[in-house]
């Protein structure tokens, strides 16, 4: 019998292979008993990305979660993760369901589910949620109703959080400042589902806002996957010289991400973006409280934090790690090594679309274009560098590689002596100038390597070397 496995965000899966109709409507069926259990009766909204047949898989599972009598608010576009977790909040239900394969290639999709605080289902839901999802032989028994009928009954209704959730950022954002810097920025969506609302934000200004691949396009033409990473944003750094912007926006598939180009069209890696964006809230919104991040984001947050003496969190990947971690403390930010970053006041959730307007804020606050950010950034900590490397690992090499990367135990790793070594997500080494981490993805079948060091740039490359030949990749 199939079953269908979560992993780092929910289920995903490519389309028409394992990622079919009934498939969705089992995942429906598992979060439909969820809520059952939980004496749920507020309602879901039901969002989806610009993937292929996104709405008619979100429809399939609003049948069914519609069969067992949830109230329905289903959106009538493609909407961003992140402003479908803040219209839970806005409407007061119990959860989301989206239908999204966020950052994957393009003939995959996904199915993410969304608790009544609106952000990622912390592991013990996503288990709960799981082990209720019916085996496939159940699936032609699952109990669905009609599109119409549905809506005859008053169970399913359209409803759009866009309106609210632009309210809510332009009350945390000092807008009217960012409008009036004259800042000239280019913005690549990537023919994700956040067309639009950085442009949106922007307009009345002097701030001057072009906007590339913003149309829907299922196959994301061009790039390796709506991931807004180097290798796929050569045309937003094309765009940025072009204009001669002073900044590069990019945000996923799913608009929870982002991925920054700096004035010259050259990629800000995503660990240097973390460190700002705390170097921001501490020194620009002066804020105080702990950090959460994940096991593969930046140590640099440790000499921002040292001077305030702030806690600092560190979690398995993903934001059903982050999310109830930064509830739990109460943080500050949270963030991951994907460009996912989480801020205090808003969501407990990535939202890619908001990271986008702090960094703008931050640019205005401190009239400093992104290169000058960094200068000012390793101007009190030194300079970091930071790459990862992403290998295909086929089913069957999986368990044998997960049992190498338990084993080994080198003493040194790139020439840096090993002084550290914990397994919180895969397995990462502390080097003496920095540090390197193994770890098998959850959400795609690969084993991804990543690492920063202190020092010289090409000592990152000798560490990932080392490392691939450790794990024998």
């Amino acid at each position: 019998m199939r079953r269908i496995q979560f992993g780092t965000d929910g289920w995903r899966a490519i389309i028409a292979q394992d990622y079919t109709f009934d498939a969705v409507r089992a995942c429906a069926e598992g979060f439909a008993r969820y809520l059952e259990r939980q004496g749920a009766s507020k309602g879901i909204l039901v969002g989806y990305d610009t993937r292929f047949a996104a709405e008619d898989f979100a429809q399939a599972a609003a049948e069914v979660l519609a069969a067992h009598r949830i109230p329905i608010f289903f959106t009538p576009r493609a909407t961003p993760t992140p402003v479908v977790a803040h219209g839970i909040l806005q409407l007061g239900l119990d959860g989301a369901v989206i239908i999204t394969a966020s950052h994957n290639p393009w003939r995959w999709q996904g199915f993410k589910v969304r608790p009544s605080y609106g952000g990622s289902a912390p592991p013990e839901v996503l288990d709960e949620v799981q082990s209720l999802i019916p085996d496939d032989t159940e699936w032609p028994k699952i109990p669905r109703i009609s599109w119409e009928e549905a809506k005859r009954l008053g169970l399913l209704e359209l409803w759009d959080p866009t309106p609210g959730y632009l309210r809510h950022v332009g009350n945390l954002i000092d807008l009217e400042a960012i409008r009036a810097a004259g800042l000239k920025v280019v913005v690549d969506p990537m023919h994700g589902a956040a067309s639009g609302y950085i442009r949106q934000l922007m307009e009345g200004g002097a701030t001057r806002v072009w906007q590339i691949r913003g149309g829907r396009n299922p196959i994301f033409p061009r790039m390796a996957a709506p991931e807004p990473i180097a290798r796929n944003l050569g045309p937003l750094g094309r765009a940025v010289r072009a204009h001669q912007a002073h900044v590069g926006l990019a945000t996923d598939g799913d608009g929870d991400r982002l991925g920054i180009v700096d004035e010259e069209g050259r990629f800000l890696d995503n660990q240097r973006a973390l460190a700002l964006f705390t170097y921001y809230l501490l020194e620009v919104r002066e804020m105080r409280g702990p950090i959460v991040k994940s096991v593969t984001a930046t140590r640099m947050v440790f000499p921002l934090a040292e001077p305030y003496s702030l806690p600092i969190y560190e979690t398995g990947v993903g934001f059903k790690f982050l999310g109830p971690k930064m509830r739990q403390v109460d943080a500050i930010i949270a963030g991951e090594e994907s460009g996912g970053y989480a801020f205090r006041g808003h969501l407990p959730e990535r939202d890619g679309i908001f990271s986008a307007l702090c960094f703008l804020d931050l640019m205005v606050k401190r009239k400093k274009t992104p290169t000058q950010l960094v200068d000012e950034l390793f101007s009190r900590i030194g300079p970091h560098y930071y790459d990862r490397i992403d290998v295909e690992v086929s089913p069957g090499e999986r368990e044998a590689l997960a049992h190498r990367l338990a084993t080994i135990s080198p003493s040194r790793i790139g020439g840096m002596a090993v002084v550290g070594r914990d397994a919180i997500d895969g397995v990462r080494f502390l080097l003496e100038g920095g540090w390197v981490v193994l770890r098998l993805s959850g959400t795609e079948p690969l084993l991804r390597i990543y690492s920063e060091v202190r020092g010289e740039p090409h000592q990152v490359k000798e560490v990932l070397a080392d490392a691939c030949r450790l794990a024998g990749v």
